[in-house]
């Protein structure tokens, strides 16, 4: 199946059936008074997120969705009937904006989520609804009311808890495939993946994290070269990322530190929050460097990008240093969970005291 994250489509809600005038007529009943029933809604058009779709290939090729209108009211009390709503399923993670006004519609985050795109119109009122005291025969009528309608721009954003960062032919694909289940294109040139991989990692019986491997990306990303900042975006839902850097590339006359810092600089072009991400350094294919010049790279690589910033050595190929750098991740998603359920605890202990605060000045 072809992997599409990014579509635009137009969603309208259908239109309100119209109020009835209408008036009772029966036999020995000559003047009946009104019964001119009220117009039916029109149809709505509502997201779900669904867990078994992975690409928003659905929504290339057909681009409008019009919910249908509601039925017009008639005569004896008859209201029309609503317009039936459609339901879009999306992949989880997909994000909906609206392109005239640029306000987030929906984030389908998780498995389920139903949203609504664009509301039905109402249905307009009978003449039975302006029956009064004094006036015993109205002929007045509303009109139903359009629905709703939006341009809408639809962008997946794979749901991973590691990012893979990194030039093309680094060792990604491999190392996912290392120590995942996934198995994306692995091959001697450049640009082998062409679209986001997620792999399931294990780490115990009850413990398991997602890794989502992109596209390599290049100094130049965000005038276009390569494959520009296309896939960057599915990175941005991550809680770590791990920048894989080959530290011994067959072209001796590249330099693998520059070539690092300057795939930093466009991961800022793109976006800041990305930037400013844990980012931890991965040194990829050490079994081709000796072992007597293994600490001199590493501690280059700590000078260069920060002591305080991590440094794991690994070969993806023969699965040295995996285990390790795998179980380092374990640890600090379980310790980011640990902190943000802290964090819950603690605003939920300062609105405890603040009702109660409240409720004491009020008795």
């Amino acid at each position: 199946m072809k992997f599409v994250d990014e579509a635009r489509i137009e969603v309208q809600g259908g239109k309100g059936g119209n109020g009835a005038a209408s008036f009772r007529r029966e036999k020995f009943i000559p003047k009946g008074g009104p019964d001119g029933g009220d117009g039916g809604r029109g149809g709505s058009v509502y997201a779900v997120a669904d867990r078994n779709i992975n690409t928003l290939v659905d929504y290339r090729y057909t681009r409008k969705f019009f919910a249908p209108n509601g039925e017009n009211g008639r005569g004896a009390d008859c209201f029309g009937a609503g317009g039936e709503d459609i339901v879009l399923r999306m992949p989880v993670g997909t994000l909906i904006v609206d392109e005239t006004t640029g306000e987030t519609v929906a984030d389908l985050t998780h498995h389920g989520d139903k949203k609504l795109l664009a509301a039905g119109g109402k249905g307009g009122l009978g003449n039975l609804h302006f029956k009064t005291s004094v006036n015993r025969a109205p002929r007045q009528f509303t009109p139903g009311e359009p629905g709703q309608y939006r341009q809408l721009k639809l962008e997946l954003k794979v749901l991973a808890d590691v990012g893979l960062l990194g030039l093309p032919n680094a060792g990604k694909s491999t190392f996912i495939t290392a120590v995942s289940n996934a198995r994306p294109k692995i091959a001697d040139y450049p640009f082998t993946t062409l679209h986001p991989h997620l792999g399931v990692v294990r780490v115990g019986p009850e413990q398991s994290f997602v890794v989502a491997d992109i596209p390599g990306l290049i100094e130049g990303a965000s005038e276009g070269a390569g494959l520009g900042h296309l896939f960057l975006r599915h990175l941005s839902r991550t809680s770590l990322l791990l920048h894989i850097i080959d530290c011994a590339p067959m072209d001796e006359a590249s330099d693998p530190i520059a070539q690092a810092k300057a795939l930093v600089e466009e991961l800022g072009k793109f976006d800041n929050e990305l930037e400013e991400k844990p980012r931890w350094i991965v040194l990829n294919k050490i079994d081709l460097v000796p072992e007597q010049d293994r600490a001199a790279l590493i501690e280059s690589y700590r000078q260069e990008f920060g002591a305080d910033r991590p440094v794991f050595v690994m070969s993806a190929a023969t699965r040295e240093g995996t285990s390790e750098l795998v179980k380092a991740i374990a640890h600090e998603l379980e310790q980011g969970r640990e902190r943000l359920n802290a964090q819950d605890d603690a605003l939920q202990d300062v609105r405890f005291s603040a009702d109660r605060e409240n409720t004491q000045e009020n008795q």
